[in-house]
């Protein structure tokens, strides 16, 4: 597998970097992009769901993005060492009624060598929006440079 910079161990810049391209991956909405990030063994937890491989992560990640749609991403580092992160984040997404949510949580990841995700934990929770309330609202894809992050936002 061709490595994926930046590599453990972590700098600052090197994990904010990790995280940046982790959001713009996540923000296409492809799952075979997202997934090939993720070493072939790749074990997650998401919600309450226990995942592991490449095809999971796919199944996952196609049936997340049949249902929330027009999905917006934010990434932020809140802590790193080695080969590990800590990522905080929010995403803003309707449902086929046209009812917005917002979504924070956090995520736990591992890396290995190569720079792939072996591990990624996360625990999520969803609010119901009004679409005056959305704070996302740049064009589908990746967050532009020149748009705030989390706490920027004041989150």
């Amino acid at each position: 597998m061709t490595p994926k910079p930046p590599l453990p161990p972590f700098d600052r810049p090197g994990a904010i970097e990790k995280a940046r391209l982790a959001e713009d991956l996540w923000n296409s909405r492809d799952p075979a992009r997202v997934a090939a990030a993720y070493t072939a063994d790749s074990r997650w937890r998401n919600r309450t769901e226990e995942l592991h491989g490449r095809e999971a992560i796919v199944d996952l990640l196609t049936r997340k993005w049949a249902t929330e749609l027009d999905y917006r991403l934010i990434k932020e580092v809140w802590g790193f060492r080695e080969n590990r992160m800590a990522v905080r984040f929010k995403y803003e997404w309707r449902d086929a009624e046209g009812r917005w949510f917002r979504s924070s949580g956090v995520e736990l990841w591992e890396f290995d060598q190569g720079g792939l995700m072996r591990r990624r934990e996360a625990s999520i929770n969803d609010e119901p929006i009004a679409e005056a309330g959305r704070r996302f609202r740049w064009p589908l894809g990746p967050r532009p440079a020149d748009h705030p992050g989390l706490t920027e936002l004041g989150w």
